[in-house]
């Protein structure tokens, strides 16, 4: 590689990493809804919210709600190579544990074909189960669940 050439890598690659370093703090400063509303929450330092207390399964707000995780869930390791949810909500565990089991709809690829073992696009739980705190909504929520699931 001539020197030129490689001062032209050498280049772009300086820019890339530039900018891989400041687009994200330029993205979190300015969060937006989809309506439009400013959802950066600034003014709240990080963190600064309590975790519910453990107790027993969240009712649900709607048809095909996740369910909301009723306990605790700081250090659980959900990796490539283990995932701590499985240890209570496996299909061999769930009895013994008390907790609930994972659901049929986990064992299933995107065409709907069945799996001996929980699809990869559903073992990351926390990308949809998320624990309940008292943290207060970046925007007004006025949801009501439907009628026919009281």
């Amino acid at each position: 590689m001539n020197k030129r050439a490689r001062n032209l890598v050498l280049g772009l690659a300086a820019t890339f990493a530039l900018g891989a370093l400041t687009l994200p703090s330029a993205i979190a400063q300015s969060v937006k809804s989809p309506r439009g509303a400013d959802v950066s929450a600034t003014d709240l330092p990080p963190g600064e919210f309590r975790l519910a207390p453990d107790g027993p399964p969240i009712p649900r707000a709607y048809v095909q709600q996740p369910p909301i995780v009723p306990h605790k869930i700081e250090g659980y390791e959900v990796s490539l190579n283990f995932n701590k949810c499985m240890d209570c909500h496996s299909w061999s565990r769930y009895r013994e544990s008390g907790a609930t089991k994972v659901s049929l709809t986990h064992f299933k690829d995107r065409d709907g074909g069945e799996l001996s073992n929980i699809s990869p696009r559903r073992y990351f739980c926390m990308q949809c189960h998320i624990p309940q705190t008292d943290a207060r909504p970046l925007v007004e929520n006025t949801f009501k669940p439907a009628t026919g699931l009281r």
